[in-house]
């Protein structure tokens, strides 16, 4: 695929255009400082997107808006007292120096326990966390693609775990491969199964069309309240790769 990368300004707006071989153009607006992408086809030109931003602003500033007063975490440093997040849900961190192989455990609603080696920094206790947390989701998606896979009529081949800087999820069709976000284990179950839906129904259509929003209504009618609550949870900390 041929992709070509460049920034435009419209107005007071820096827009990252990323021109690839597409048949429709698509603005997105991305937390956490509402930065604005368009992907286009090679045919059109910057007057053309300009029009094209200029046409959604009221759309862009919305969302722009709703990332400004949303809630943020400040930058995490792994020590005791500090709040974490699993599936919505708010905890105090306890940091616990033994010697044996570190671990993370769930003691009640309101604490969780990262168990690690005496001397462990930021970063590995942070490691230990994310592994953590990987794990949940290793666990937790297998069933919701089970449940989707017949009611969507479509079968994942392979999925996947990783961070990533602009998405929730995404997908490759023709591999039948769904790669779905590693902060999704802080966020509610709803939203995990929202968008796992999501990439699956993509393999009926690549594009977030008239047609794509048909199909989520029609497999998912409450997908939109799903998708409302994942954008309303607390926001990473500014330097969140998001």
């Amino acid at each position: 695929m041929s992709i070509e990368i460049h920034r435009i300004k419209v107005g007071d707006l820096d827009v990252d255009v990323v021109r690839k071989d597409i048949k429709n153009l698509h603005i997105s607006v991305y937390p956490p400082d509402g930065s604005v992408r368009v992907s286009t086809p090679h045919r059109l030109d910057d007057d053309a997107i300009r029009l094209a931003v200029i046409s959604k602003l009221p759309w862009i500033r919305r969302h722009q808006a709703r990332f400004v007063s949303q809630e943020r975490q400040s930058a995490r440093e792994f020590v005791s007292g500090e709040s974490h997040y699993y599936l919505g849900q708010r905890y105090l961190l306890n940091v616990i120096y033994h010697h044996a192989p570190p671990r993370v455990e769930l003691r009640n609603n309101q604490t969780v326990d990262l168990f690690v080696r005496e001397g462990s920094d930021t970063a590995k206790r942070e490691k230990v966390l994310l592994e953590w947390y990987r794990r949940q989701l290793k666990e937790l998606i297998p069933p919701f693609i089970a449940k989707w896979e017949p009611v969507i009529g479509e079968r994942v081949q392979d999925w996947g775990v990783k961070r990533m800087k602009t998405k929730w999820g995404s997908c490759n069709i023709e591999a039948r491969r769904i790669w779905l976000n590693l902060e999704l284990a802080k966020k509610p179950i709803n939203c995990l199964e929202y968008v796992t839906v999501h990439e699956i129904v993509h393999f009926h259509e690549r594009l977030h069309n008239d047609r794509f929003v048909a199909l989520m209504d029609d497999f998912m009618p409450k997908w939109r309240l799903y998708r409302d609550e994942l954008n309303a949870a607390p926001l990473g900390y500014p330097a969140w790769d998001y």
